[in-house]
């Protein structure tokens, strides 16, 4: 999938508040065979394209002379309104290959989760070099295999577009299998006859009671003694 976008220059002197107030989202693009250029994008458009491509889409500049392939590679959002405040956009050089992380999507129902157990899923992207045209927007992990415990799915077992070499250690466990064991709670042992509870305190006149502080009486007493 590629998508248009409609793009143009900025005098970067202005500021991006003053963009953002026309409805305008200030940008740049770059890449190793362009030099870093200011631009601006309506901001509805740019915020939609966001939503449909991610980052792992390539997305056609138009509007700057030639239609230039990028990919989305940074995004700034604003905290509270979830606007996108800025964006970069790398630049693919013609006929070179794209690294990228593209992210995991895990499909099916695993007969191992049916059965109680725990599915644990270690990974959610992996890094793959791949020609732009055959850039996944996302890559199928189908859990359904997994049955018993310790079934795993590694790195390797994922399905690559025909020019994609994977840049993650093909060895790497993305799903796996654990047993799901309840944990028991234990009950504190009954004190042994003789014995205090932890945090009792012995009553009066029994062995190993402190004794008794004496009254203001019986201090007396014992003076005139």
């Amino acid at each position: 999938m590629i998508v248009t976008l409609e793009v143009q220059t900025r005098d970067p002197k202005e500021s991006g508040d003053t963009l953002r107030s026309r409805g305008v989202t200030p940008a740049v693009f770059y890449g190793p065979k362009e030099r870093a250029t200011p631009i601006a994008i309506d901001a509805r458009k740019l915020e939609a394209t966001w939503k449909e491509a991610g980052e792992t889409t390539i997305i056609k500049l138009a509007g700057v002379g030639e239609e230039k392939d990028s990919l989305i590679h940074d995004v700034q959002i604003h905290p509270v309104t979830g606007k996108v405040l800025h964006a970069d956009f790398y630049v693919i050089e013609k006929g070179k290959k794209v690294e990228i992380a593209v992210p995991l999507e895990f499909v099916g129902s695993a007969p191992a989760e049916k059965a109680g157990h725990i599915i644990v899923k270690a990974l959610h992207e992996v890094e793959i070099e791949v020609a732009p045209a055959e850039l996944p927007h996302k890559l199928e992990v189908d859990i359904s295999k997994l049955e018993n415990v310790g079934d795993h799915i590694t790195v390797a077992e994922i399905k690559l577009p025909p020019s994609a070499e994977l840049k993650t250690n093909s060895e790497e466990i993305v799903v796996s299998v654990t047993e799901f064991k309840e944990e028991k709670i234990e009950e504190p042992a009954p004190a042994a006859e003789g014995e205090l509870a932890e945090g009792a305190v012995p009553a009066e006149g029994a062995e190993g009671a402190p004794a008794a502080a004496p009254t203001g009486g019986e201090q007396k007493e014992a003076k005139k003694e």
